[in-house]
């Protein structure tokens, strides 16, 4: 028991100064972390009265954040401890599929949770382009700062809505599609080539990442 305590105490090098010097709050990626360490983790920013992220959790450790008292997206599977005191700016999140709402709603929670009012648009590819009338009409009436386009298969959809706004987009690939589509890398590469401009690409299923970028974008803007 005395080795696994060691490992709890030493291993989390925790970084309360990050919102300070990077101007957003901690963010705690979960994926293969024991549930003591992330509980303990926990425990360190609560006690702190400081504003916190979990993401990529597991059942084990939903259910034991939860018991803590946190707010919890099951389909996102992420938890989080408080937020921003103020709603900076806005950005619409878009879904090619049904596929990609669990990637969508990572992005939803973090976007929020830094201090972004978020539109979704879920399930509006281009296998039904009819379907991206009403999204774009939204995002150019309610003026976001930035949209998030997430998309698997052949990752058609962000040059699709960056040729219809004047906003950046920021494109996220999914890991859904069939054989040849190699678990998003090939949506990857589309994604990169896209022929309209003002198009960021992240990494793969990479939800955290687009909404944080979405919210630089913001937090630069209102600075203004």
């Amino acid at each position: 028991m005395k080795r696994f305590e060691d490992y709890l105490e030493n291993l989390a090098k925790l970084d309360f100064d990050r919102e300070q010097r990077a101007g957003k709050p901690e963010a705690i990626f979960c994926e293969g972390k024991p549930v003591e360490v992330v509980v303990r983790i926990a425990e360190e920013y609560r006690n702190r009265g400081k504003a916190v992220l979990f993401t990529r959790l597991n059942k084990e450790q939903i259910d034991a954040l939860r018991a803590m008292g946190a707010e919890v997206n099951e389909i996102a599977r992420t938890a989080t401890f408080g937020g921003a005191e103020k709603v900076i700016g806005s950005v619409a999140i878009l879904t090619a599929g049904t596929a990609d709402i669990s990637v969508a709603e990572e992005a939803a929670v973090t976007a929020k949770f830094l201090g972004l009012e978020v539109l979704k648009f879920y399930d509006v590819g281009v296998a039904g382009l009819h379907r991206i009338v009403e999204p774009v009409k939204a995002i150019r009436e309610k003026k976001v700062d930035s949209v998030i386009v997430i998309a698997g298969m052949e990752g058609a959809l962000p040059s699709v809505v960056a040729g219809l706004v004047d906003v950046p987009v920021i494109a996220v690939p999914t890991s859904v599609g069939y054989g040849v589509h190699l678990k998003g890398i090939s949506t990857l590469f589309a994604m990169l080539q896209s022929c309209p401009s003002g198009v960021a690409v992240v990494n793969i299923d990479n939800g955290f990442g687009a909404a944080v970028f979405a919210y630089l974008i913001s937090r630069v803007k209102e600075r203004r």
